[in-house]
């Protein structure tokens, strides 16, 4: 139905930056909300930041004032810029949608495959 693809991640030494992308396509109605989560080794995925349709935006406390979350309505694209990488960024990042499909009556959530960003000296 629904298909989320993220880019963008690779490896960068501490303080440096990267942007990733996500993608959505498919029989897409109307895109709720999208967001980034992350999961690192051993570690319980956790949410890093969201953007609802309105615009509002969150972060989680571990990355307000580093990261921003954006979207590119027209190309269904949300992108998630990070400055200022710690190690502790070591994850691999998940794109996630709340999405209601066409003729669809309730919305349904989906997930991208993931991207590892490896922060390291």
């Amino acid at each position: 139905q629904v298909e989320l693809v993220e880019s963008g991640g690779g490896l960068v030494q501490p303080g440096g930056s990267l942007r990733l992308s996500c993608a959505a396509s498919g029989s897409i109605f109307r895109i709720n909300a999208m967001d980034w989560y992350r999961e690192a080794p051993g570690k319980q995925r956790e949410l890093v930041a969201r953007l609802i349709s309105g615009g509002s935006t969150g972060y989680a406390d571990s990355v307000k004032g580093r990261f921003t979350i954006s979207r590119d309505n027209a190309k269904n694209t949300v992108y998630l810029q990070m400055n200022g990488l710690e190690h502790e960024d070591t994850a691999i990042y998940y794109c996630h949608a709340n999405v209601n499909v066409q003729q669809m009556g309730r919305p349904y959530e989906f997930w991208g495959p993931g991207t590892q960003v490896t922060v390291s000296s």
